[in-house]
């Protein structure tokens, strides 16, 4: 009998509903509107004026409105390699060890594509980004999780993002033979942790020792509150090993944009470029060339130290609102992201949250809650976690500071309505 031309692929049929729709569901349906959303961490306000007179610019010359070479624009591999030699204390190859992809994610997507075979694992730390998943998945990869330890104290005391920990010896005796790849991010997202030297120098350890690549997303790279080390700058071993993932999207306030690129090794850059030429052939020309004067700008504008002071502030302000609670949180290290513990909220037994969320963890109950009661959209962590280590952050959830400020003193105003239901 024919095969049903309709029945999905199984690599998309059967998943359950994913967080961002189901927020982003709940506040078009909340009574209290407009909805102040400190959800997906999309930029509340636009790139700096350079970056978009850049833009304009270059949607007016012919060329940069057609294909642009399959690895990315001469002049913005270029004002990528001038910016980052000086971070990786060598001076990069424009020409071979830069590529230009269509957004981190499609990056990552194209460093998967361009090593793994089906059966191939790669080691992936709890909480993680999600598409990571699916992106490992697609290729016929096996993701492998590694649990990161929250601090002890978290649920009931402010702490440092930099206490969540990765344990080294669970880490090592998750490593096969099949082990291919090992996905790093720092500064992380949902957690806001960055790195120490001493635990990459660990990891990065693990990876020469078994000859495992490194993929070290650091698309939150410019914004970093204490000192950041990247892992490929630990020892010429290691750099042998690594591919570094940035966000033009995440540096300039331009998610849209979906420009990404990699950094790494001739020998491991040729492959994501093939990969990426296979999926998606170019990126976009005129946003790429906009990018390049960004990069090329930055400095002399003051761009790159003004962003952080600006975005440590709107976190250090924000998070003022739990101290007032008394709700203990977790202090990002960098990013954009703050991780709040929830556990003296409690919801009304009689609450009637929708099926599809009272079947879900904690979190989504108090995201719901709190979308519904205060019109403030966060998101539950859980997602980030497979079912078995859900538990960890059920009584968490993400909120993004990267808003106007008006904004965040929104939020804060309407928070402080979960005062009466804190106990």
């Amino acid at each position: 009998m024919r095969k049903d031309p309709f029945k999905p692929a199984a690599r998309v049929a059967g998943q359950r509903q994913d967080v961002w729709s189901i927020v982003n569901e709940a506040a078009l349906a909340s009574p209290v509107q407009p909805i102040t959303n400190l959800g997906q961490g999309f930029f509340g306000y636009n790139p700096p004026e350079f970056v978009l007179d850049a833009a304009r610019e270059a949607l007016g010359k012919v060329e940069c409105n057609q294909y642009s070479p399959t690895k990315g624009r001469p002049r913005l591999k270029k004002a990528i390699a001038n910016a980052y030699s000086p971070h990786f204390n060598r001076m990069i190859n424009p020409d071979t060890e830069v590529t230009i992809t269509t957004g981190a994610n499609e990056g990552m997507l194209s460093a998967f594509m361009g090593f793994l075979e089906a059966g191939d694992e790669v080691i992936v730390f709890e909480p993680f980004f999600d598409q990571y998943i699916s992106n490992i998945e697609m290729p016929g990869g096996k993701v492998v999780y590694v649990p990161m330890t929250p601090p002890k104290n978290g649920a009931t005391q402010t702490t440092s993002a930099g206490e969540w920990f990765v344990d080294m010896e669970v880490l090592e005796d998750k490593i096969t033979d099949k082990t291919r790849m090992i996905v790093l991010n720092s500064p992380h997202n949902p957690v806001g942790k960055v790195f120490s030297k001493e635990e990459l120098q660990a990891i990065g350890g693990l990876c020469v020792k078994h000859n495992i690549i490194i993929l070290s997303d650091e698309v939150y790279d410019r914004l970093y509150y204490v000192p950041f080390t990247r892992i490929a700058t630990l020892s010429p071993e290691i750099a042998a090993l690594t591919l570094t993932v940035g966000s033009a999207g995440k540096n300039f306030y331009a998610t849209g944009w979906r420009v990404g690129y990699l950094i790494g090794p001739e020998h491991l850059i040729k492959y994501v470029s093939a990969a990426h030429t296979r999926i998606c052939y170019s990126s976009v020309s005129p946003l790429q060339e906009a990018t390049a004067v960004a990069f090329e700008r930055a400095d002399e504008e003051g761009f790159w130290d003004d962003s952080k002071k600006e975005m440590k502030g709107k976190m250090e302000r924000f998070n003022e609102v739990w101290d007032e609670l008394g709700l203990p949180y977790s202090i990002p290290q960098g990013g954009y992201f703050v991780l709040v513990n929830l556990a003296k909220v409690k919801l009304p037994a009689d609450y009637p949250f929708p099926d599809h969320v009272a079947n879900r963890p904690r979190d989504f109950k108090l995201s719901w809650f709190c979308i519904m009661e205060l019109g403030v959209a966060a998101i539950p962590p859980t997602e980030f976690f497979t079912d078995a280590n859900a538990h960890i952050v059920e009584d968490w959830l993400r909120f993004a500071v990267c808003k106007e400020d008006k904004i965040l003193e929104s939020a804060k105003e309407r928070l402080r309505g979960l005062r009466k239901y804190i106990k």
